[in-house]
């Protein structure tokens, strides 16, 4: 056996997103968000399932709190209703105010640091034209000044956005995320918005409070071509990779969209878009880049004749094919897949830690954390009433091994948060795809699973034994 321990102050974590589990959709003064309104769209969530009830987080927190609690964990990022937090009108809503609070204090009542995301896609239902109009950014920004009143006495760690890429394809331009349209157009506006709303938010959040420690946290997909020496196949990989990782990396460290994405875009990215100034609103420094990984795509161009199947590797959507890579045809490398078909690739981890901190945030002094990662599985409950998930849990100890290589070659990587604390509501697969570590039944009881007790162990020791 092999011990791998990690850095001292390396963080210890799990994450979770407010629609995702806490239920309550018509309490305490919160109004409806887009995700509400999708959900009663007919087929747009598997087995009809909607987040109205969730786990029921909302009057369950203290009871997940001591899950993280017994977990060993020191992190736990979670992120606000907007549309709990905020009324209609703008101004803050008390009851939703007071549940962050409440929240707050029982994670710090625990030794837990709270991890804030300002947004993981519950955009209020109220906001006209959503992010395809540029009064969101502006919205936005003053909604993240609110929450800065209400608890920045207390939290000191503030994300932006969550995968704005999701926001902006899977929402605008696919359809299988709310809102739902299907407009390559408004696709490409919501992009910027939601960079200009970053930008914006964490401009008012800095003159808020200098210390804090401010940052976004991104998706990131990376794509390979099967064949390395074919130009076709490596210039979907340009288009793919550009329209996925470089199209939000790039505008906020380098302070420019890709030339070459903007060009494959054509008059998608209309004249109007981009305002003076913008683009330096949206390179406002960050203190820590948010790093998402589940898997990688390999890609090839179709043969003479061959006509591409939907652009979809094994159920995950690629990076917006349909608008810079129509052509592209997913590989199948005979790699295990999780339960939501996507290819197990560790080293596609370390190899995307080793690019970003070599071409991105290296130079910048700009330290990293893992804000998400895990696994579904078909969980199955043993006699002694045990969740045996050894599948999430080997998933879990191979990127956790590709994370402390990466760490050995020089990575700045500060922290793992793992995806998730519990079983959810998995947007449009409902509940049917399981990511927790703590198993969720049809009562809403709580149940630990293997991969729980496993990481309790890690957490603790700082320590991976292979």
């Amino acid at each position: 056996m092999t011990t791998l321990t990690f850095p001292a102050d390396f963080r210890w974590g799990t994450a979770t997103s407010a629609y995702q589990i806490e239920g309550a959709v018509a309490e305490g003064g919160r109004t409806e968000s887009i995700w509400d309104t999708f959900c009663r769209v007919p087929g747009a969530i598997a087995n009809g399932d909607d987040g109205t009830v969730a786990v029921d987080h909302y009057h369950r927190y203290a009871e997940d709190v001591a899950q993280l609690a017994a977990l060993g964990v020191d992190t736990y990022r979670f992120s606000v209703s907007w549309p709990r937090a905020i009324r209609p009108d703008g101004r803050p809503n008390p009851a939703g105010m007071d549940f962050y609070s409440r929240l707050v204090d029982e994670l710090l009542g625990a030794g837990i640091t709270p991890w804030l995301t300002l947004y993981h896609w519950d955009l209020p239902e109220s906001i006209a034209g959503g992010w395809t109009s540029r009064d969101t950014a502006c919205l936005f920004a003053d909604y993240a000044t609110a929450m800065h009143a209400a608890l920045g006495d207390r939290v000191r760690h503030w994300t932006t956005l969550n995968e704005p890429w999701c926001s902006a394809f899977l929402g605008y331009a696919s359809g299988e995320h709310a809102p739902g349209h299907n407009d390559p157009a408004s696709a490409v506006r919501a992009v910027h918005h939601l960079m200009l709303g970053h930008g914006l938010a964490t401009q008012a959040l800095r003159a808020a409070d200098p210390a804090a420690t401010l940052g976004i946290t991104l998706n990131f997909t990376p794509v390979y071509a099967a064949d390395p020496a074919s130009a076709a196949d490596a210039d979907l990989v340009r288009r793919i990779d550009g329209t996925s990782n470089r199209m939000f990396i790039e505008p906020i460290l380098l302070g420019a969209y890709p030339a070459d994405v903007v060009a494959d875009l054509g008059d998608l990215w209309t004249p109007d878009l981009v305002a003076d100034g913008d683009l330096a609103i949206i390179s406002t420094p960050i203190d820590v880049l948010g790093v998402n990984y589940y898997t990688t795509n390999v890609v090839r161009a179709p043969k003479p004749g061959e006509v591409p199947e939907p652009n979809v590797v094994r159920g995950r959507t690629l990076a917006s094919p349909h608008i810079t890579a129509p052509e592209a045809i997913p590989v199948d490398r005979g790699l295990p897949v999780t339960g939501m078909g996507w290819d197990v690739d560790p080293d596609g981890l370390y190899g995307l830690l080793v690019r970003l901190q070599s071409e991105y945030t290296g130079s910048r002094g700009i330290p990293m954390v893992i804000t998400e990662n895990g696994a579904a599985y078909d969980d199955t409950i043993g006699a002694d009433g045990l969740v045996e998930d050894s599948g999430r849990l080997d998933y879990v100890r191979s990127h956790l091994a590709a994370a402390h290589r990466a760490i050995a070659a020089g990575v700045d990587l500060r922290g793992y948060l793992l995806w998730s604390l519990v079983d959810n509501f998995e947007w449009s697969h409902g509940y049917h795809r399981r990511f927790g570590i703590v198993r969720v039944d049809e009562q809403l009881r709580r149940l630990p699973k293997a991969s729980a007790l496993w990481y309790q162990a890690v957490a603790g020791s700082g320590t991976l034994t292979l």
